[in-house]
C-alpha cells in the first residue's frame, strides 16, 4: 500500500511540475556604470490552481530578486516582491517596466552575448534549474 501511495505522489509531482513552462527567456546586458542586470521571460500555468514564483537564484551574482515597478510619490519606482503569482491555466510575463528578476551585485558585467544560469522556485514545491539564458542588448 506504501508503494501505491509513494507512486501516485510521485506521478502528482510530475505532472505539476510539466504544468509549468517558460518562454522567451532572456537576459539584459549591463550598462555602463551598473552593477546590477534583469531578467525577463513568460511563465505559463497549466494547472487548475493558482502557483507563484517564491525564489530565484544565479551563480553570476550575490543576491536575486523579484522585482515590480510602482508609482511612488508621484515617480514610477522599482521595489522588490515577495512573489509573482501565476494564474491557473494562466500566464505571468516578467517584462521591462512590469515584473522581472533582478540580478543584484553581479560577479562581473555581463554583456551581448554571454549566459547566465538561473534557478526559478514555485509554491508547488517544484523548481526549473536553466544553464544558458541568453543576454542581450536589444529590448523593447
Amino acid at each position: 500500500m506504501k508503494k501505491l501511495v509513494f507512486g501516485a505522489m510521485l506521478a502528482a509531482s510530475t505532472l505539476m511540475a510539466a504544468d509549468i513552462s517558460l518562454e522567451n527567456v532572456r537576459a539584459r546586458d549591463t550598462k555602463p556604470g551598473t552593477n546590477n542586470s534583469a531578467i525577463f521571460m513568460n511563465i505559463k500555468n497549466a494547472s487548475n490552481a493558482d502557483v507563484k514564483l517564491v525564489g530565484v537564484h544565479s551563480s553570476v551574482c550575490k543576491s536575486t530578486e523579484i522585482h515590480t515597478h510602482k508609482m511612488e510619490n508621484g515617480m514610477m519606482a522599482m521595489v522588490q516582491v515577495e512573489d509573482a503569482v501565476i494564474p491557473k491555466n494562466g500566464e505571468t510575463k516578467l517584462a521591462p517596466g512590469g515584473l522581472h528578476i533582478m540580478l543584484m551585485d553581479l560577479n562581473r558585467p555581463i554583456k551581448d552575448g554571454d549566459k547566465v544560469d538561473l534557478e526559478l522556485k514555485f509554491s508547488n514545491g517544484e523548481s526549473i534549474k536553466l544553464d544558458n539564458i541568453g543576454v542581450t542588448k536589444n529590448f523593447k
